[in-house]
């Protein structure tokens, strides 16, 4: 039995790009070996690891492989439902394996900057990874709920002319665990272990921070799997939205493989004010992105689509534009509801926020023909919090400077 164990076990090593190898009957899937990268100190981080991953951790560590599955089970419990990260804290797990584990293994968090709080309550958080790059999260307390708005990317490619976080380069995608941490942070602050599935103030997470998470799918999907796990973080997939601003070639994906709400960037619904605000529109239209809404799997009049429309004084605000944008839901047969964003003003932004009469001309025009159209109450405006304000300390050109950058550097190359 040993000697099939070791042939098995060297079979996986030689194929350690494989998936998990499934087993008939009663067998435990073979797990595969693969690297793991250490940080500086030579310890791997747990955190934003899959089940399979951690107990294959384990195992490249030399644990015995029943040992492995037990403790990765244990560690799992401890990190995601109880929220600890500190080895010696756990108590179902031997006093001589905790310090076998601080040896090899560490639990992280990010590093936080800076934090602010909203007048109205809003939380901010300016984080920093183990490499240097910083990133932002928000929380955004109501009555009935919370939200915290995760980012997927350091930084956005996207360039969306009325997003202060567009003005910003990529510098490159967040890993599962450092997505994970922004949402075990906001636990840690909110005090809220173990994990509970009532009676918390984080309910809901929105993938609506900086950057496009469908242009970090898979460490999107791995994050959001291990937070709508039942075993720990346990947030239900009803209470998790994944906002892009129209990658189509991925939603069916992400419909698929995360099953989340999905929300739209749209803010537009004509080809040359869509391509001049959302320059993605040029490589993927209108028509293109609303065809991939009306496939999404799981959308239906229970689950409907949010496209969020920020309302730019005398760009995309008239009564004309509110009619086409019911044209257009109503011909793609689209479970929508429509989020009215007054725009939120950044230091060099090129556009001014729709005035409040014409915002409620707009919405009645939309309500009129049955589809929901709140306009959303701008929060943490104060601490640069709010939609499309996100925008780290490391990055301060205004859009104004970037603009004369490109002109220049287009005047250069003739």
């Amino acid at each position: 039995m040993e000697k099939a164990r070791d042939f098995a076990y060297m079979r996986a090593m030689q194929t350690a790009s494989a998936p998990l190898m499934p087993i008939p009957g009663h067998i435990d899937p073979v797990p595969v070996p693969r690297a793991f990268k250490p940080r500086a100190d030579g310890r791997i981080d747990l955190l934003g690891l899959s089940k399979a991953d951690l107990r294959m951790a384990l195992e490249t560590a030399q644990l015995e492989p029943k040992q492995a599955k037990l403790r990765a089970k244990q560690l799992w419990h401890w990190i995601y439902n109880r929220g600890v990260t500190d080895f010696s804290l756990m108590t179902d797990i031997s006093k001589s394996m905790q310090p076998w584990l601080e040896q090899r293994f560490t639990i992280s968090r990010p590093q936080v900057i800076e934090a602010q709080v909203s007048t109205d309550g809003t939380r901010k958080w300016l984080l920093r990874s183990d490499d240097g790059q910083d990133y932002e999260m928000v929380f955004i307390p109501d009555a009935d709920r919370g939200t915290l708005c995760v980012s997927s990317q350091v930084g956005c490619t996207l360039n969306c002319r009325f997003c202060h976080t567009g003005t910003m380069r990529l510098v490159r995608n967040l890993e599962p665990g450092e997505i994970v941490g922004q949402v075990m942070l906001a636990r840690d602050a909110l005090g809220e272990w173990p994990s509970q599935p009532e009676g918390r103030m984080l309910t809901n997470i929105v993938m609506m921070g900086m950057g496009e998470p469908l242009y970090n799918f898979e460490n999107v999907r791995d994050a959001l799997k291990i937070v709508m796990d039942g075993d720990g973080l346990a947030l239900s997939k009803r209470r998790i939205t994944l906002s892009t601003s129209g990658v189509v070639p991925m939603m069916a994906r992400a419909g698929e493989e995360i099953g989340v709400n999905l929300a739209v960037s749209l803010h537009a619904v004509t080809k040359e004010v869509r391509d001049e605000i959302v320059p993605l529109n040029r490589k993927f239209g209108i028509e293109e992105l609303l065809q991939a809404c009306a496939d999404y799997p799981g959308a239906n009049n229970a689950r409907r689509i949010t496209f969020e429309y920020v309302m730019l004084r005398d760009k995309n605000d008239s009564d004309a534009d509110a009619r086409e944008l019911v044209r257009l839901i109503k011909k793609y047969k689209l479970p929508a509801k429509v989020n009215l964003i007054p725009f939120n003003p950044w230091p060099g932004a090129p556009y001014e926020c729709s005035t409040p009469e014409r915002i409620r001309a707009f919405q009645e025009i939309v309500f009129g023909a049955g589809i929901s159209a709140p306009a959303r109450t701008p929060r943490g405006r104060d601490i640069d919090a709010a939609c499309g304000q996100l925008k780290t300390a490391s990055e301060k050109k205004s859009r104004a400077e970037l603009d004369r950058l490109a002109e220049e550097k287009q005047a250069a190359l003739g």
